[in-house]
């Protein structure tokens, strides 16, 4: 199948430099490529692998070892150094985001190991990718102890595989490439800190540059191989740079004067830890060898931490992504007089042609055609609002929140909030496996089944112990799970008038970080004036929901029953569309009922769906109606203040916000 030529990708010029950069030194340690949809992402990481060098194996190794270095443990060694050599593309290996732990890192046959004492490895993606590309699309949907397993072998450079005492390794060596749109939710922290770089790419706003995407596009697609071969004099000229670059970037020389540049960069922008530093510092090596240069310079540096520093500073899913340019120049102002000439922070980077080397073009990339968020009065307070208009309130300071759960066992995507049987945690007990392929073996029962029989079965005569297939036992885990949570929200004048929707606001953003943390999915309703509407449809993107949160505007009657019934019509359309996933519906309103009907019947009628419900009660004041209460009594779950929301110590500093007149 021909591939769009890396080449003829047009615009994108900080994605193609990351990826190159990548290309060029491995160890800087993958890409991120963040992007709306439809921005060619895919496209440009499909297209990399045929711009890289052409890799050189042991003929017939599954995991591609190199001939004058052989693994001297791989799997299939040991090789010979003398024997013939096999010449082939750089593989490109794509991994699903429905995949599993076996088939990402491969599978050992713990049956036939007990059984008939044979160690049998199957190797899995890790292998397949060894010395080439392993491209993860929605990266942010992989589950999470994927995402771990994916990145220790790519900072090990080695895929471990072990299971009850049997053991494999093989070398896992690989350029880590992944997706995402961050509208489908983001990636915890931790785990955006692994990958090396990352860039934000947008489609262009020039109508001119739009129109040659679309015109190369339908070039392509009328006929690939004719459009392939108008870029071939570009790509070869491009792969011959990458290879170039590769054999001198290792003797790049990283001056003490531009190592005190790059720890200065880091340290003004308050990153955590030390790796940021050091894949700066690759990067910029790397930067400087695609350029042709021996040692590295200031520029090197500058590129260098625009792609390396921008998903290090987000503490959270509501900090903006980004680089503030002028703190970059400042810094590296404050690092040292970097030449003669000192800096130019305001002169343009130069275009170039795709055969040649690119620079990158970092204003095309972070530009975005949001407005900023409108922003409070000195005091921190929104200008006044006539009374009975409609009305915005900032919300309060979030905090941490206590863990609300789905009461029983579910078996949902794995998360870290309710309880459900997974296939990591802990074992809780041990079954027997009566058909299909076994996994999960738990060796002290199997090995418990198996001994009342040793005697009859000979045990004596030869050695180990004597295993049949109906001895062999699988272990249950228990673990946690992933919830929907669906926050339905009283946005009506009666919450507006008392000053409490800041508190309410704030309440609720804990309650949405806390879901990020959790791997929830979250839907947002609001209900105000006559009828309800849903925000934000399920979604995993919690800084989505936390920015529609932010401006819902407040004001008008209480249609509660709306609300109730725009959560049952959601709830049982997500059920449909994903089953496994279990559901927390979460009311905030003082339980007034102003407009509509009465909100008992939509109550029971969830109740009657099984769905956990909890309803935090905003009614504040000396004379309390318990309205929420009896609403709670309805759906059948808790009713908790907007104090009781806060975990640990702080609850008691919290219960202030039931007190906001």
């Amino acid at each position: 199948m021909t591939l769009f030529p890396f080449s003829a990708v047009v615009g994108m010029d900080d994605m193609r430099l990351a990826l190159i950069l990548n290309a060029v030194s491995p160890e800087i340690g993958g890409v991120l490529v963040r992007g709306e949809k439809g921005t060619a992402k895919s496209t440009a990481v499909r297209a990399l692998a045929t711009v890289l060098p052409v890799v050189t194996a042991v003929p017939g190794c599954r995991f591609s070892c190199d001939p004058a270095r052989p693994d001297p443990l791989c799997p299939d060694g040991p090789h010979s150094l003398d024997g013939p050599v096999e010449r082939r593309p750089a593989s490109l290996v794509e991994l699903p985001v429905g995949s599993t732990e076996d088939r990402l890192a491969g599978s050992l046959d713990i049956e036939r190991a007990l059984v008939e004492g044979v160690k049998s490895f199957e190797p899995g993606l890790l292998a397949a990718a060894n010395r080439g590309v392993l491209y993860v699309d929605e990266v942010n949907l992989l589950h999470d102890h994927l995402v771990d397993l994916l990145l220790d072998a790519a900072a090990l450079g080695t895929c471990y595989v072990e299971r009850e005492g049997v053991s494999v390794r093989h070398a896992a060596r690989f350029l880590l490439v992944g997706t995402m749109n961050p509208e489908e939710g983001e990636l915890r922290p931790q785990l955006l800190d692994r990958f090396g770089l990352t860039v934000e790419v947008a489609a262009p706003r020039d109508p001119a540059l739009r129109a040659e995407v679309v015109r190369r596009r339908m070039a392509f697609d009328a006929d690939g191989d004719a459009f392939a071969r108008r870029f071939a004099d570009e790509e070869s000229g491009l792969a011959a740079s990458i290879a170039a670059a590769r054999e001198v970037v290792r003797s790049v020389e990283l001056s003490d004067a531009a190592l005190h540049q790059i720890t200065t960069v880091c340290a003004a922008f308050d990153v955590d830890g030390m790796r940021a530093d050091i894949v700066t510092a690759r990067a910029a090596a790397a930067h400087a060898a695609w350029q042709g240069r021996n040692a590295v310079e200031v520029e090197d540096v500058r590129v260098a931490a625009r792609l390396a520093l921008p998903h290090r500073r987000r503490r959270n899913p509501f900090d903006a992504p980004g680089l503030d340019e002028q703190q970059l120049d400042n810094a590296l102002r404050d690092a040292g007089d970097p030449g003669p000439d000192g800096p130019e922070p305001d002169r343009p980077d130069p275009g170039g042609s795709p055969a040649e080397p690119p620079t990158s073009n970092h204003d095309q990339q972070s530009g975005t055609d949001t407005a900023p968020p409108e922003t409070p009065d000195s005091e921190g307070a929104k200008p006044p609002t006539a009374p009975g208009r409609e009305q915005t309130a900032a919300p309060t300071t979030p905090f941490a929140a206590r863990r609300l759960e789905v009461p029983g066992i579910g078996r949902g995507a794995a998360g870290r909030r309710s309880r459900a049987e997974t296939d990591s945690g802990q074992v809780v007990r041990a079954v027997r496996t009566t058909a299909g392929r076994v996994h999960g073996i738990h060796l002290p029962a199997t090995i418990a089944a198996a001994a009342p029989h040793q005697r009859a079965r000979g045990r004596g005569r030869a050695p180990g112990l004597l295993l049949h297939r109906e001895d062999l036992r699988t272990a249950c885990r228990e673990g946690r799970e992933g919830n929907l949570v669906l926050f339905a929200v009283d946005a009506s004048g009666s919450m507006a008038a008392r000053q409490r929707m800041g508190a309410v606001k704030g309440a609720v953003l804990s309650l949405l970080l806390d879901a990020y943390q959790r791997r929830d999915k979250v839907g947002l309703i609001c209900f105000r004036g006559t009828e309800a509407t849903l925000l934000l449809p399920p979604t995993s993107s919690v800084d989505a929901a936390g920015a529609r949160l932010t401006v819902m505007p407040t004001g008008g009657r209480t249609p509660l029953s709306a609300g109730l019934l725009k959560a049952h019509e959601t709830l049982a359309l997500e059920r449909l569309r994903d089953p496994q996933r279990r559901a927390l519906l979460v009311v905030v309103t003082d339980g007034r009922h102003t407009a509509g009907g009465d909100p008992g019947p939509a109550a029971r009628l969830i109740a009657r769906d099984r769905v956990a419900s909890v309803v935090v009660d905003c009614e504040n004041g000396h004379v309390r109606l318990g309205l929420a209460a009896s609403l709670a009594t309805a759906l059948g779950g808790p009713c908790l203040h907007l104090g009781e929301l806060a975990a640990g110590d702080l609850a008691d500093s919290v219960r202030i916000l039931k007190e906001v007149a």
